[in-house]
């Protein structure tokens, strides 16, 4: 998922309004994807927009309100506030992006569309034109306020203290900023210069990124202006996708060749089956519990005109054998269910959705799939385990137990923990390989 600087195919109050409650449904513990795959196409990207620019600077935009208004408001009038405060911080005061006035102006009228705080109008006007002076004074000041706007439980900031006593500070600041846009190129259908030269026939400027943490990178190109992907030469027909520059070793690291049986075993929604078979004409099962996912994944192969006879999309539970024929696996992409704590930078509602009891419990639920896929694989076969988390409970803590737990599994070279950086996010690659009797 990516976001684009504040597309405006919606009136901005009735955005503002839409974003005000996809908010409230975060906050009663919604995914925020799960509500923005609701809306219409027209809908969507203005509002994804404005509720991640939100929930990035939800720090500052509490501080102001708490400042201006004595007593808190009701949350529907808090969560229209923080929309509209996110313009201001966005934008500056000095004209880029919406017009103070017009900020004003809209979020007022949100007010008068939305039964909920129609009472409110005259609260609203009166605390945003004090933010707004508020937030030209700052950006006035020599120095800017706290660097990490967004909101992250103390809990989960004590965590990556703990473990990262030197870059977590630096790993906050990070995931507050909007993640750049990356696009993987199908090599079926093109060489990545060839798809570069398409990109600047469009007037797209991109650039190759070469390798993270030490693996190299043949299809990767990031876009420092994001686009719509409707503006992508030949999107629509299979050429490219969205994908994050780390989680592109997935496919690297795994190595598929022609012929492997291979295994996908938390698929959804995608993008690593795809990359696999962009890769090399596989035998390929991606295995998903979620039917809802589950579309997904076909979705992308169908985009992508990856379907053929040698895949199956399956619906099945990865830490049970009930789906499975007996047939072991030559390779196995065990992306486990995890915090999505390293991905908070396309997801920012993830810090408000998790609890700290839930790293126990998704560490017994990856435990469980490990064991199950190590049955599943050959001897001489190859598992790569991968979490889309920066808590070592979910990474590094998980291979030492499984390595320690299985004496023919021999640990291979792989990255282990990458932090969130300017061209990917947050992951943890481990690979095996089962030793034969």
């Amino acid at each position: 998922m990516t976001d684009q600087k504040t597309p405006r195919s919606l009136p901005l109050s009735e955005a503002i309004t839409i974003s005000a409650q996809a908010i409230g449904e975060v906050m009663a513990g919604r995914s925020l994807t799960e509500v923005l795959d609701q809306l219409d196409v027209h809908e969507r990207p203005i509002v994804q927009s404005l509720t991640f620019d939100a929930l990035r600077k939800w720090v500052r935009s509490q501080e102001f309100i708490e400042q201006f208004i004595p007593k808190a408001p009701p949350p529907e009038v808090e969560y229209l506030l923080c929309v509209a405060i996110a313009l201001f911080l966005q934008n500056g005061v000095e004209g880029k992006g919406y017009a103070i006035h017009t900020i004003v102006d809209q979020a007022v009228k949100a007010c008068s569309e939305y039964e909920p705080t129609m009472y409110a109008k005259g609260l609203v006007n009166a605390v945003l034109r004090k933010v707004s002076l508020a937030v030209q004074a700052e950006n006035e000041k020599p120095y800017p306020p706290d660097p990490i706007p967004m909101f992250f439980p103390p809990w989960w900031r004590a965590s990556l203290k703990r473990n990262y006593s030197k870059a977590w500070q630096a790993m906050l600041i990070q995931q507050a900023q909007r993640a750049p846009l990356i696009l993987r190129v199908n090599a079926k259908q093109h060489t990545r210069q060839e798809y570069q030269d398409l990109l600047k026939q469009a007037g797209i400027a991109s650039e190759l990124i070469s390798e993270i943490a030490g693996v190299a990178l043949d299809s990767a190109l990031l876009l420092r202006e994001p686009v719509p992907v409707s503006d992508l030469p030949d999107f629509y027909s299979g050429a490219v996708s969205v994908q994050d520059a780390g989680a592109q070793i997935a496919a690297v690291l795994l190595d598929p060749k022609p012929g492997d049986r291979i295994l996908d075993a938390c698929a959804a929604p995608g993008g690593k089956t795809a990359h696999l078979l962009e890769l090399a004409q596989c035998d390929m099962i991606a295995l998903e519990l979620d039917g809802e996912r589950l579309g997904k994944i076909g979705g992308n192969l169908d985009r992508l005109r990856l379907h053929s006879n040698a895949v199956q999309v399956v619906r099945g539970d990865a830490s049970k054998a009930a789906w499975w024929d007996g047939k072991p696996f030559d390779k196995i992409l065990l992306d486990a269910p995890c915090s999505a704590s390293g991905i908070v930078a396309r997801h920012p509602d993830i810090p408000f959705l998790r609890r700290e009891a839930d790293i126990k419990a998704l560490q017994q639920r990856q435990r469980a799939i490990l064991e199950q896929a190590w049955k599943m694989l050959r001897p001489e076969g190859t598992l790569l385990y991968v979490t889309c988390s920066v808590f070592p409970e979910e990474g590094e803590e998980q291979a030492i137990w499984f390595s320690a737990e299985h004496a023919d599994a021999l640990r291979l070279s792989a990255p282990g923990q990458i932090l969130p950086a300017e061209l990917n996010d947050g992951f943890y690659y481990a690979l095996f390989k089962k030793n034969g009797p």
